[in-house]
């Protein structure tokens, strides 16, 4: 049980925040949000901090993924089912080349924001305010769709709490049994773009039948649990979401299980930071290379005073080409402070670019090298590569370049449906699944 009971906040810089025409209306939707039941549980972020500190320790793989941005037409249960389907087949995976449990986190009921470079966009000679992500405003470049519009952000509410109920029936009745996932991942295997996989598809073919001649109970292996994460960007959403836990007196942030702070407002005396400072689950911050590790290790101090294990998740965000420069300082002045974090790579954010064709877009090939000096820098130090967060789809999508399915420039036209940055699709992400599980079984 939690209360309802309002919170009040420091009155600090926030950045990326909607510029909202009628206060008296963000009001009222904020108002209604703090009357509405949580969207997620105090206990269930308790048991996510544990998983994450395990993580930490090397007892088990974190796997975060899901939409760069959500849109409240594409939550559908297709669309749904088709990206925890995507997750469980990495996860399968995953599982089998870390030799631990994998810990998946979806970018899921809640990811509709995003923070812009710019608060408008001109297109010839017509200037409005940008797309903030559906939470916000509209894609639709009228100026009624792209005005802030504060009902948007109940709307999020529902569409998460209808998203969530639908991932907690996929994964808890039996879509997600371990022997359907095996299944799928045959098919994939079966295509001869992926023949390269083949022997460890077969490995784990022949362990689910090892298991199965032990007379292991499947039944426990029907369900799994997905925790809901996304970027606690816009405050006004957050904060009447933000609850008290009666059995403990701590503060929860209720619109998800697991939320983190971007590179554009983790701010030391920002109201973002303040905000994931005040709440007990367990959070994130991204860390790109720019990052000076001394800034690092006092947002890590701020945020986790009291350094509880699974608390924080730092989430590096570099580049292919700067990994091996950038991350070890940063990396080297955390762990010479003490501080306990769990590590997750972000291989998306650092290799975007602009296509030939005038598409923004990232090649799977960096994907994959940013990843593999995520370990390699680790692996030097001494510390744990603890996870990895991805931006994917359950569909065919072609916004990333190359993979055994070789999308090409010419290709990206064909099936270009972001909003926001380039996704891998469905064939890309489980082929990073096979790349990271042969380098989890390297360490």
């Amino acid at each position: 049980m939690t209360s309802n009971a309002p919170l009040s906040w420091p009155d600090l810089p926030a950045k990326q925040q909607p510029t909202w025409p009628d206060r008296q209306a963000l009001n009222d939707a904020t108002q209604s949000l703090s009357v509405l039941p949580p969207l997620v549980f105090a206990g269930e972020c308790d048991i996510l901090r544990q998983r994450l500190a395990e993580a930490a320790r090397g007892e088990a793989f974190v796997l975060m993924g899901g939409d760069c941005a959500e849109t409240f037409a594409a939550a559908t249960a297709d669309n749904i089912r088709d990206r925890i389907k995507t997750i469980l087949q990495m996860a399968a995976v995953l599982t089998y080349g870390a030799s631990t449990p994998v810990v998946k986190v979806g970018r899921i009921a809640g990811q509709f924001a995003k923070p812009r470079s710019k608060d408008t966009e001109t297109r010839g000679e017509t200037t409005l305010p940008a797309y903030r992500g559906d939470l916000v405003n509209d894609f639709a470049f009228t100026l009624e769709a792209r005005n802030p519009n504060p009902e948007r952000l109940l709307q999020a509410y529902h569409t998460s709490s209808a998203t969530l109920n639908l991932v907690r029936a996929f994964t808890q009745g039996g879509f997600a049994d371990l022997r359907f996932v095996h299944e799928w991942n045959r098919g994939f295997i079966a295509n001869s773009a992926n023949a390269r996989y083949e022997r460890m598809a077969g490995d784990i073919d022949k362990a689910m039948r090892f298991m199965a001649a032990c007379g292991v109970d499947f039944e426990e292996m029907r369900r799994v649990d997905v925790w809901a994460s996304h970027e606690a960007l816009v405050l006004d959403y957050e904060r009447p979401l933000t609850r008290i836990d009666s059995r403990t007196g701590s503060r929860y942030a209720t619109s998800g299980h697991f939320v983190w702070i971007g590179e554009r407002t983790r701010d030391l005396d920002g109201a973002h930071i303040d905000y994931i400072s005040r709440v007990t689950n367990p959070v994130g911050i991204k860390v790109g290379p720019s990052a000076d590790p001394a800034e690092i290790v006092e947002l890590a101090r701020r945020v986790d005073p009291d350094r509880i294990p699974g608390r924080l998740t730092l989430i590096t965000r570099m580049g292919a080409d700067t990994i091996h420069a950038a991350l070890p300082p940063i990396v080297k002045g955390v762990s010479d402070a003490g501080l306990e974090v769990t590590w997750v790579c972000d291989p998306m954010h650092g290799n975007t670019f602009e296509s030939s064709t005038g598409y923004k877009t990232r090649r799977f090939e960096d994907i994959v090298e940013e990843v593999r000096g995520f370990f390699e820098v680790h692996h030097a130090l001494g510390t744990i590569p603890g996870g990895i967060h991805v931006e994917l789809t359950g569909n065919d999508v072609t916004e990333c370049l190359g993979g055994a399915m070789h999308v090409e420039d010419r290709d990206l036209e064909l099936r270009y449906e972001t909003l926001c940055d380039p996704r891998l699709n469905h064939q890309q992400s489980l082929e990073l699944a096979f790349v990271v599980a042969e380098m989890l079984q390297s360490r």
